[in-house]
């Protein structure tokens, strides 16, 4: 009996660098997710948008759902200004994506820090 659930799949490692926001994505097809300062699961999403900016029209940035104790309920978001802009919405998702795990939780910490003052 095989049953494929999305969160149950095998890693494919030959899909990018795990060490990587996009490479832990495509490896391991789900968000990344981390515990913030806070105690709180969190799970990163690479999510873009028109910048208005005729020389960078294509902004990307972090967006962090937070889950709630216990049962998988999302109990609210955090999410970053644009960390880069480019000229198309492929290209500015894929230099975010290049975003080592250990500065996207840097990221989410800073986030939540400056919530909390």
């Amino acid at each position: 009996m095989s049953t494929h659930h999305g969160h149950h799949l095998p890693p494919d490692h030959d899909a990018g660098d795990e060490r990587t926001l996009g490479g832990y994505m495509a490896v391991h097809k789900r968000p990344a997710a981390f515990e913030g300062v806070d105690g709180h699961a969190y799970s990163a999403d690479i999510l873009t948008d028109t910048t208005g900016d005729r020389t960078a029209p294509w902004g990307a940035y972090l967006f962090f759902v937070r889950w709630g104790h216990g049962e998988p309920e999302v109990q609210g978001h955090l999410e970053t200004g644009f960390i880069v802009t480019g000229t198309s919405e492929a290209v500015v998702r894929h230099q975010l994506g290049a975003m080592p795990l250990a500065s996207v939780k840097a990221t989410l910490d800073a986030l939540i820090r400056g919530r909390q003052t």
